[in-house]
């Protein structure tokens, strides 16, 4: 084993050869990159996977530490993974143990390009100490050499034996079956809130259900006064009208015409090139310019038993297609789906985002792992994030919309709400 080669010039000499990297756990092969303890790049050189390496990260001074360097592991997943989609490369590297640390998304094509030879010189890379044109002794100007902390001295490497396999105790392995006898598994606010069983809520309801029944009396001792014009006119409205949902109609969102009614029908966000490209393969080239949308709601009337009613909601990403509602459309527009983009107000009938988030409930559609956007901060918008990887929590995800979206209904346009 060759310790006095550079990890990261062997790994690139290895690479820009096209030679067979493969990896070893303890000094035997392995098959996988997560079991390796080291990558072997030619038969006199093998590298810890953890060793660090003299690629600088992004944003870090030059008074960089230990931590502020990439280690094998992260340069050559970076090369390995080089064709794979983003959210797909960041799932591999946490597959392989690199949950943090990894090359970023942006910066994985530096790493390609300067491993293979593209690039001659990269200006995150610190120099080798033979490279360096500063007297000895001198680190180099604007720079910091590499820290040396994590690695062996060649001199102990080769004077101290082989590390010999850890065989575990008999009299070990039983104490820790038992430590996991008594261990408690922990638990996110998703699985507490699944449960294990279904809840009976009889004894509430039974509880609430005189309390309903008062209540219903004393409003229907003034229901019988006669309705009053404005509440006929909005019932005759709510009779044969819908809400409706505008959401963005830049290709860019997470939310189109493509994917919304799986998402909001069926609890499944399905990327948008993908469902175009499915919707394609079965005929329908275009989408329609407005989308039906049915979910079903459930409600307990004053004697406590449920009922399940279904609502319909209409769902367009223009104007044009708005007006096809008739001249009361925006009245009946419950929720705007924006990314962001103040361009997409612009042909509303509220064209300034402060005042149509005061007509209608504002929803930010975003990456679960997206930065805060500075541009909504004084939008009176909820956020809504959709995990990338995850699909299982898009039934949570979708159910915090239509909440939030009966909430504002009922407060601001209840006759919208039937059942």
């Amino acid at each position: 084993m060759n310790n006095e080669a550079d990890p990261l010039l062997a790994l690139r000499q290895a690479i820009k050869a096209k030679d067979t990297i493969s990896y070893a756990q303890n000094g035997e092969p392995c098959k996988n990159l997560l079991e390796a303890t080291h990558l072997v790049v030619s038969p006199t050189c093998t590298l810890s996977k953890s060793a660090t390496t003299r690629y600088r990260k992004p944003g870090v001074s030059a008074t960089a530490g230990p931590d502020d360097f990439f280690t094998v592991e992260a340069v050559y997943l970076a090369w390995l993974l080089q064709s794979a989609p983003g959210a797909d490369y960041m799932k591999q590297a946490r597959e392989n143990g690199l949950a943090v640390g990894f090359v970023s998304v942006t910066e994985r094509k530096n790493v390609v390009d300067w491993l293979e030879g593209r690039i001659a010189d990269n200006e995150r890379i610190l120099p080798l100490a033979a490279e360096s044109t500063t007297p000895p002794g001198t680190p180099p100007s604007g720079s910091k050499a590499l820290p040396t902390t994590p690695h062996r001295s060649t001199t102990a490497a080769q004077s101290s034996p082989s590390k010999r396999r850890y065989v575990a105790d008999s009299r070990d392995i039983e104490v820790v079956k038992k430590i996991k006898q008594n261990e408690v598994e922990l638990r996110d606010r998703n699985s507490v809130l699944r449960g294990t069983k279904p809840n009976n809520f009889s004894n509430i309801r039974s509880m609430y259900s005189d309390k309903l029944k008062k209540l219903k009396e004393s409003r229907s001792g003034s229901a019988n006064a006669g309705p009053t014009p404005h509440t006929k006119s909005l019932a005759q409205k709510a009779k044969n009208n819908y809400p409706i949902i505008v959401i963005s109609s830049s290709p860019t969102a997470l939310i189109t015409m493509h994917n919304v009614k799986r998402f909001l029908q069926d609890s499944t966000f399905e990327p948008s090139q993908e469902a175009r490209q499915r919707a394609a393969a079965e005929g329908n080239l275009r989408p329609e310019d407005m989308i039906p949308i049915y979910r079903k709601r459930t409600s307990i009337d004053s004697s406590g038993r449920e009922h399940e009613t279904q609502a319909r909601y209409g769902v367009v990403d223009s104007v044009e297609a708005l007006g096809k509602f008739g001249p009361d459309a925006w009245d009946r527009v419950v929720c705007v789906m924006t990314t962001g983009q103040a361009w997409q107000f612009r042909p509303y009938k509220w064209n300034e985002p402060i005042q149509l988030f005061h007509h209608v409930k504002g929803i930010y559609v975003c990456w679960s792992n997206d930065p805060p956007n500075a541009k909504i901060k004084d939008w009176n918008v909820t956020e809504l994030k959709i995990d990338p990887i995850r699909r299982h929590v898009d039934k949570s995800v979708v159910a915090h919309f239509w909440k939030t979206l009966d909430t504002w209904t009922a407060a601001n346009k209840p006759w919208l709400i039937k059942g």
